[in-house]
């Protein structure tokens, strides 16, 4: 069998975002196709704190080294030190993360690029990484066999903002884990209970507390509900875990009772949050997919969310789309749903029909194609 490496590391070391999509994607891929030998790498861990690999046809190649400091030697100190030290030979190597590792020259190479948020709000992106993702992200484009890009929004991004050939790019969606159903598994009022809900009608939103999610706008349509659909006293509940240039946002979700920050909720929790919410509102100004608004409408889940980047990729017709500033028009809609039970009903079925477009199996095939294409 083939050998084919995938860098592992965000998928232990990350609960959401692209560990997410790693976990899932390899889990899809390995289901699919036991014909090739999986080599996942992981930074800064030993073999003994792994759990068992997600199949026969996965074996785990560590490092002690942290990502920090493979980043070092590698893009600061250009050490020559290949993957293939750790993976041993290897026919190809996907990297899911942005940025490629130094490989053996007979490697093929593949990166998936999810977003270029960094290139479009600069302003908006992590302290200390701007000059780091500006350097290797486009080298790492420039340098694969071929990149994917995670909806067509990004595809596009990377022609005009890298001039990647177009031929050189694939999109492959994201999918959604099958615990996002609209069928009640876990009591809703145990739910309600462990998260202190009341009995109370609530919206839900879901992603890191940084600048670029736009949740200050969010808590500003929030407060600008009109006066019957704050007689129905709902709730805004706010997921995710502290990212960056947050104080300001922190400090407006916790100045309000009616605004809960529920930090990080592990994903066994979030189906049944999702399926009991009025809507996800989802005001992000940027997003290289949007998998919380995926996640939301395979639950059932109305959606509001904004007309930028793949958003409308993903919802389709299946949820309103508005401008990310406007405010007005969030609230509006956000009332809208709190008083038109038969809208919300309406909004859920077509949600159940465009989340059936996206699928895991379907991206790991697309990946398999890929995958025997570059190693014929």
């Amino acid at each position: 069998m083939k050998p084919i490496g995938i860098d592992y590391t965000s998928a232990i070391q990350q609960s959401a975002g692209i560990g997410r999509y790693t976990r899932e994607l390899v889990k899809a891929v390995v289901a699919a196709s036991t014909d090739y030998d999986y080599r996942l790498f992981v930074a800064d861990t030993r073999h003994a704190d792994l759990p068992p690999p997600p199949s026969p046809q996965c074996h785990w190649h560590t490092t002690r080294l942290s990502r920090r400091w493979l980043e070092r030697l590698w893009y600061r100190l250009r050490l020559p030190l290949p993957i293939e030290t750790w993976t041993g030979h290897l026919a190809l190597f996907h990297a899911p993360d942005f940025v490629l590792p130094p490989t053996l020259p007979t490697t093929k190479t593949i990166v998936t690029i999810h977003d270029l948020s960094f290139v479009r709000f600069p302003e908006m992106t992590m302290p200390g990484m701007l000059r780091y993702l500006n350097k290797w992200v486009p080298a790492s484009v420039q340098r694969a066999d071929h990149v994917i890009a995670v909806s067509e929004a990004t595809r596009q991004d990377l022609i005009q903002l890298y001039h990647t050939p177009p031929e050189k790019i694939s999109v492959m969606y994201h999918g959604v884990g099958a615990e996002f159903m609209p069928i009640n598994t876990t009591p809703q009022q145990a739910m309600r209970q462990k998260y202190n809900l009341g009995q109370q009608p609530y919206f839900i939103s879901v992603g890191t507390i940084q600048p670029r999610k736009n949740y200050l706008t969010l808590i500003k349509a929030f407060n600008q509900l009109p006066p019957e659909a704050q007689a129905q006293k709902p709730l805004l509940l706010i997921i995710g875990g502290r990212g960056w240039h947050d104080e300001e946002i922190i400090t407006a979700m916790q100045a309000q009772a009616n605004i809960r920050w529920l930090g990080f909720v592990p994903d066994t929790d979030l189906p049944a949050l999702y399926r009991a919410a009025t809507a996800l509102v989802y005001p992000s100004y940027y997003e290289g997919f949007g998998l919380p608004v995926l996640e939301a409408m395979a639950c059932g889940t109305p959606i509001i969310s904004t007309n930028t980047s793949a958003l409308p990729e993903v919802v389709g017709q299946a949820g309103i789309l508005v401008d990310p500033n406007d405010w007005l028009g969030m609230a509006a809609h956000m009332a809208e749903l709190l008083l038109n039970k038969e809208l919300c009903q309406t909004l859920s079925r077509v949600s159940l029909t465009q989340s059936a477009q996206f699928s895991w199996a379907t991206t790991a095939q697309q990946l398999l194609t890929l995958y025997q294409k570059l190693l014929a």
